[in-house]
């Protein structure tokens, strides 16, 4: 058994590498992908949750343990953590094990990335961001590379961690303010959510013609960052239809499911993506196993290079 730690997969990392990955992962769902369906629990203590995600295809197979253990800055350690297992394919054991807590986050804001660099307007250029946390921070610079953002609004329920963010993204280059959540949505070209809300953080008519939006914290039942009277204005789009119905936003659409593609069937020519200037469109990302084993290869293959 080989490992990575924390330390060396923070240090291979990067929004490339997370991108190309990202990218693999979500073509892979609708190729020759399996998706086992995910398990959600929690420690001791309730508020202490985890979660594992598998999946295979036709050459690897594995699974990724997040955790969210929200007291853990009082210790001086980050809330959440993750590590990735591949298995050898031939014999049935564990090959690799992969600390990969900064690597989650670059791999969430890839998925979020490639989604909006088929759905979102090439013109946007002003993003909202809903959440001061780390994961915000990583959509923010990950939109950024990939769209000419402007200025960044951020919406955040603490006014002292909403400044201090604006500060980290200053310090990234970028210009940013804060802002209330209507004033925000009226103003942007790109809305992405990265929370843990358990009820909607706008309201739909705020959502001006041909935004984007992006539900990135919504992973578990119960969870909810959009409005669902957001989903009849919109063309719907997610990660995998079979798990965003049952813990991403989506398990508040009450519509007709079959409007629900699937972003990895727009990345490969098999349906339209954003099809006006003026049409809004909606990615909901539950967060898939395979992000992790394809970002998992890639680690793999720089540490090899880097460190064997």
């Amino acid at each position: 058994m080989k490992f990575i730690s924390e330390e060396e997969s923070a240090a291979l990392v990067n929004h490339e590498m997370a991108f190309a990955a990202a990218r693999e992962a979500l073509c892979a769902v609708v190729e020759d992908a399996v998706l086992f369906p995910a398990v959600l629990a929690h420690g001791t203590a309730p508020t202490n949750r985890f979660s594992i995600k598998s999946a295979s295809t036709g050459s690897f197979a594995g699974l990724k343990v997040g955790s969210f253990w929200p007291d853990n800055p009082d210790l001086g350690l980050p809330r959440h953590n993750s590590v990735i297992l591949l298995f050898d394919q031939r014999i049935g054991r564990v090959e690799w094990v992969i600390e990969a807590g900064k690597v989650n986050a670059y791999r969430t804001a890839a998925a979020d990335a490639v989604a909006a660099d088929v759905l979102a307007r090439p013109d946007a250029s002003v993003l909202a961001v809903f959440g001061a946390g780390n994961q915000a921070l990583f959509e923010c610079l990950a939109i950024s590379r990939i769209r000419p953002i402007k200025r960044i609004l951020v919406v955040a329920r603490d006014e002292a961690k909403g400044r201090s963010f604006v500060e980290a993204l200053q310090a990234e280059g970028l210009e940013a303010a804060q802002a209330d959540a209507k004033e925000a949505c009226e103003r942007a070209d790109i809305i992405v959510t990265a929370t843990p809300a358990r009820a909607a953080l706008f309201e739909a008519d705020w959502v001006r013609p041909g935004a984007h939006v992006a539900s990135m914290g919504s992973d578990a039942a119960g969870k909810q960052e959009m409005p669902p009277a957001l989903f009849d204005r919109a063309a719907l789009f997610c990660d995998h239809p079979a798990q965003a119905v049952v813990m991403g936003d989506l398990q508040h659409f009450t519509g007709d499911r079959s409007r629900i593609t699937p972003i990895g069937d727009v990345l490969l020519g098999r349906a339209e993506g954003r099809t006006s200037p003026d049409q809004i469109t909606v990615f909901d990302s539950s967060g898939i196993a395979l992000q992790d084993l394809t970002i998992a290869r890639s680690l793999i293959t720089a540490w090899e290079r880097e460190y064997a």
